[in-house]
């Protein structure tokens, strides 16, 4: 069967005022997070959908893509404009874009 292509771009390439979505659980969220995301377990998107914008693009994250690419096949089914983030945090960090943590100490990806 035929799949199209996800839309997935970079994490270097996501828009610093871009909308960020983290589907990460939250023990990594608590470890470190991109400034300004928004934070919505995997297991809650669908009860929680309606806290994303419907005017901007959604960009998906969760630690290395895998989560995100299955968040973001099913937001593009409701019709919202949204693209997984290659590389999840992982490829964020290593991009040298910046993490915040909720505990005290240095933010990192777990």
């Amino acid at each position: 069967m035929f799949h199209a292509q996800l839309p997935a771009v970079d994490a270097a390439a996501v828009p610093s005022d871009g909308f960020l979505l983290d589907v990460r659980e939250d023990d990594e969220w608590t470890a470190g997070h991109a400034e300004g995301a928004l934070h919505i377990p995997m297991g809650e998107v669908v009860a929680r959908s309606g806290e994303l914008p419907a005017d901007k693009r959604v960009h998906v994250v969760c630690r290395v893509g895998g989560r995100s690419a299955q968040v973001a096949q099913y937001l593009i089914a409701q019709g919202v404009d949204a693209v997984n983030v290659d590389g999840g945090m992982l490829g964020w960090e290593a991009a040298g874009r910046p993490l915040v943590a909720d505990a005290d100490g240095q933010a990192f990806v777990l």
